[in-house]
């Protein structure tokens, strides 16, 4: 499994994607979601992959004591094995933060009972009515499953969601906050602007037309980026 080329590429350095942190970032190929807004399509779509987990293991060997944390994102990481590749990662004495959908509870329910997850950044992608056409899956309801898991045992994670205003509104994003804080998710909740890449998946253009002074939270920190 290590062997396997399933790596895009790595970005050796990072003090912004695991905040606190001195990180690299790891691209998985492949996604289980085509959202309309994704800028990693050429990850998204890409059937080879150029590097192998055992070629990062051998990439982060130089790299103890320079770095002490590794990002993995993607694509959609968890598509993947990440158990054998975490361990190996462990015994370097990483921290590990998981970018994911999180539409994959079983791996992450183990990676997390394998002590092999230190921090998750986790995408609220719709209200359950838009998800279907937002990310092209049925995955709510697991997604779902996943949260009130990770907040029943209170486990270190953050949940984000990417605006634009063609595709979620204002009420939306209200809706969508809501059932977080019926879930019980008390903490930071980000909100991010859609960036126009030269390409995405759903090839769609810039809209950003959200009045913050209209979203409403009673409990939780609601916190802009590129807003």
């Amino acid at each position: 499994m290590l062997n396997q080329k399933t790596v895009y590429n790595i970005t050796k350095f990072t003090t912004t994607d695991y905040v606190g942190h001195l990180s690299c970032v790891v691209w998985f190929i492949k996604c289980n979601f085509r959202c309309l807004y994704c800028y990693n399509d050429d990850l998204v779509h890409s059937k080879t992959a150029n590097q192998s987990p055992n070629d990062v293991i051998a990439f982060l060997k130089t790299r103890v004591g320079l770095l002490d944390a590794v990002v993995l994102s993607g694509g959609e990481a968890t598509v993947h094995d990440l158990i054998p590749f975490c361990k190996e990662i462990k015994k370097l004495g990483f921290k590990i933060k998981l970018d994911t959908n999180a539409t994959n509870p079983k791996q992450i329910k183990e990676l997390i009972k394998l002590n092999l997850i230190d921090y998750m950044a986790i995408d609220f992608k719709a209200t359950k009515e838009k998800f279907e056409t937002i990310t092209k899956t049925k995955k709510y309801d697991d997604y779902i499953k996943t949260i009130k898991y990770l907040i029943d045992i209170n486990f270190d994670f953050e949940i984000r969601t990417t605006v634009h205003s063609e595709l979620l509104k204002t009420n939306d994003i209200n809706k969508m906050i809501k059932t977080l804080e019926n879930l019980g998710y008390k903490k930071t909740y980000y909100l991010q602007n859609f960036l126009q890449t030269p390409t995405n998946i759903g090839d769609i253009y810039e809209r950003s037309f959200i009045n913050k002074d209209e979203i409403e939270s009673e409990y939780l920190d609601v916190s802009w980026r590129n807003l």
